[in-house]
This record gives C-alpha cells, sequence and structure tokens, in this order.
C-alpha cells in the first residue's frame, strides 16, 4: 500500500509514535484515541444499476452477467462488424465490406485496377481514425496520390520488403501489432522471391482472427488457397476517355470488372462493375 501527500509534514503523522495519552480521573469518562487513517472509508454502495451498463447490456442482448462475458461480448461484437470500402459494388460482393479477422484475397493480373481497390480500402480505414499498413511489394504506392484519394498518411504505415518472404513476416508482426487493416500488395507478375508455403498463409489467417484484423491480400494470381475467407479477381482494366476525333483525349477513369470466385457464407459467381475516376475527369 502506498500513500502519497501533498506536503511532508503531512505524511509524518503516519510514522511518528503514539503520543502517551493523558490517564483519565477517577470518576472521568475516558475518551477515545484517534488514530490516523491510511484509507478513507469507502463510499456507500449506489442501489440499482447505472444507466451507462444498463444501455450497454441492452445493446449486447441482455446475456451479460459479470465482467468476463461483459469483455467477451465486446470483443465478438467487434470481430463481426465490417470495414466498408465505400466501393459499393465491391462491398455488395462481401455482404457489406471487408470482414475483420479475416483474409480476403484479391487477384488481377492488371496491376492498376487492383491496387485502386487497395488504395479505397486504406482511406476508408484511415478515415475512421484506425491504424493501417501496408506491405508494398510491388512498390506501387505514391504517398501524394494516396493522400489525395483520402488516405490520413499519419495513420498508415508503409513497408516496402525485397522479398515475399519478408512481406509475409511483416504481415505477421504487424497484425500482432493491433493495426486494423493489414495489406499485402504482392506487386505484378512475377512475384518478387519464392512462393512460400500454404503453412504460412493459414498461420496468417490465425493472426487476424486472433487479433480481430482486417487482412487483404492483392496478388496477380491466387495464393492463399483455404486460409482466405473470400476470394476476389479483378478480371478486366479498361480505360475510358473524355472527347473524341482529332482533338487531344483525357484519361476519364478506368472500368474494373470483379467477380467473387469463392466466399465461405456466399454463393460464388456474382459480378460488379468498379469505376475509378481521375481528378481530370472531375474538372472537366
Amino acid at each position: 500500500m502506498s500513500v502519497s501527500a501533498h506536503r511532508l509534514d503531512l505524511s509524518l503523522p503516519l510514522f511518528e509514535p503514539e503520543k502517551p495519552q493523558k490517564r483519565p480521573e477517577i470518576g472521568e469518562t475516558p475518551q477515545p484515541v484517534e488514530r490516523p487513517r491510511l484509507v478513507p472509508p469507502s463510499p456507500p454502495p449506489i442501489p440499482g444499476e447505472r444507466d451507462d451498463v444498463r444501455e450497454l447490456r441492452a445493446l449486447l442482448g441482455g446475456k451479460v452477467t459479470n465482467a468476463t462475458e461483459l469483455i467477451r461480448a465486446l470483443d465478438t461484437r467487434r470481430r463481426d462488424d465490417v470495414l466498408a470500402t465505400t466501393l459499393a459494388p465491391f462491398d455488395a460482393l462481401l455482404g457489406g465490406g471487408l470482414p475483420r479477422g479475416k483474409v480476403v484475397e484479391l487477384t488481377g493480373r492488371r496491376t492498376a485496377g487492383r491496387f485502386s481497390i487497395v488504395i479505397a480500402a486504406l482511406a476508408a480505414s484511415t478515415s475512421l481514425g484506425e491504424a493501417a499498413a501496408l506491405i508494398d511489394l510491388g512498390d506501387h504506392f505514391d504517398p501524394q496520390i494516396g493522400e489525395l484519394t483520402g488516405i490520413d498518411l499519419r495513420r498508415m504505415l508503409w513497408i516496402r520488403p525485397h522479398t515475399l518472404k519478408q512481406a509475409v513476416m511483416s504481415v505477421e508482426m504487424i497484425a500482432a501489432a493491433g493495426f486494423q487493416l493489414v495489406v499485402l500488395d504482392a506487386g505484378s507478375h512475377p512475384i518478387r522471391g519464392r512462393r512460400v508455403p500454404d503453412a504460412a498463409w493459414v498461420r496468417l489467417a490465425r493472426a487476424a482472427e486472433a487479433h480481430g484484423t482486417v487482412l487483404m491480400i492483392a496478388t496477380p494470381y491466387a495464393l492463399t488457397g483455404t486460409a482466405s475467407e473470400a476470394h476476389i479477381s479483378a478480371r478486366r482494366a479498361r480505360p475510358k476517355w473524355i472527347g473524341g476525333g482529332k482533338s487531344p483525349r483525357i484519361l476519364a477513369g478506368i472500368d474494373v470488372s470483379i467477380t467473387l470466385e469463392k466466399h465461405r457464407h456466399r454463393k460464388p459467381g456474382a459480378h460488379a462493375t468498379l469505376l475509378f475516376r481521375t481528378v481530370e475527369s472531375w474538372l472537366a
């Protein structure tokens, strides 16, 4: 037990010996001896339940009876949530967004359309005040363009490994550090470095589930196998132009076609189209 005092003389009586009390005379009532109190008396308990606790219990379904169950319920509710990327067609294929605590694989031979989805996910996470990390094996990220698209660079960690093995090791360490979104972009074909064993992706999936991390793997071809919760492919990326004839044309954006290849809780085969517009098209 520790006792603090604002002045030294206030703490000295705690260690001074008790002064001898005067013996009462015959027929005189003895007075009680006052002793210093090290701990103040606890306040009386407030009857009933606090309003904030009652509201939290109702929010969680009213099944929480102790602190341990409360922590578990809050943790489960947080992991069952999803991260919406603001790309409505992409989120619809996944049932609302990127699931927390799961691995989502995004494949596509063309880096432009695939990496645009990665940028949208990073912008959505950092705009919510969450911490995000990009393991950029292909070295495609531009901080200036990322900031223009809505990424809060103060909340983003940018890692540039040299091989796929280094990238996988970085993902595992960052997921354990508490980042809410971790993205591994493997770049274009061929991927730098040797392929890692399938057990490495299973280990990443377990780390994401243990820490409630959204883990996105963006590669030119499928790598994660059964470790991923969902797999979306970006098959075609076609440019859109403004103007025609002999006049100069301006790139308006990129039209990306995506397909749900695999999902553990949804029927695969659904298609959607994403349109990423350029800054020049907004000003035209």
